[in-house]
């Protein structure tokens, strides 16, 4: 069994209800530099590899050139603009194309957190 990644970069704005502990600064406008990296498990194909990576980097593009530089807020089908939302967003754009999809981290790597999204269902990691 194989793994095989591509991360791309992306720029946004966002909004959150704030929490208990957060004293108001959530529920400002505020932007975060993202770094989202995509998994894939599986055997080599016939060519060699799992997937082309030249073909996964045109599909996470579609997905970077919609989130780039946007309020996340106004974005159909995200949700509240959460890491966990951000990880599930991408997979549900990637999923219907992408065999062998595994999980999808999505980092804000200024602040030291992100999360990891394996999909819908149980998952061992």
């Amino acid at each position: 069994m194989f793994e095989i990644f591509k991360e791309f970069r992306f720029e946004a704005a966002h909004a959150l209800e704030d929490s208990s502990t957060s004293g108001g600064r959530y529920s400002r406008l505020h932007g975060h530099s993202y770094r989202a990296q995509v998994f894939l498990r599986g055997e080599p194909q016939a060519a060699g590899w799992i997937m082309d990576l030249g073909q996964l980097e045109l599909q996470m593009g579609a997905i970077r050139a919609r989130l780039d530089h946007q309020f996340l807020n106004e974005i159909n089908d995200l949700g509240p603009p959460t890491l966990e939302h951000l990880a599930r967003f991408i997979w549900q754009q990637l999923a219907p194309e992408m065999t062998g999809l595994h999980k999808v981290i999505v980092n804000r790597d200024s602040c030291f957190e992100g999360c990891i999204y394996y999909g819908p269902g149980p998952h061992a990691g």
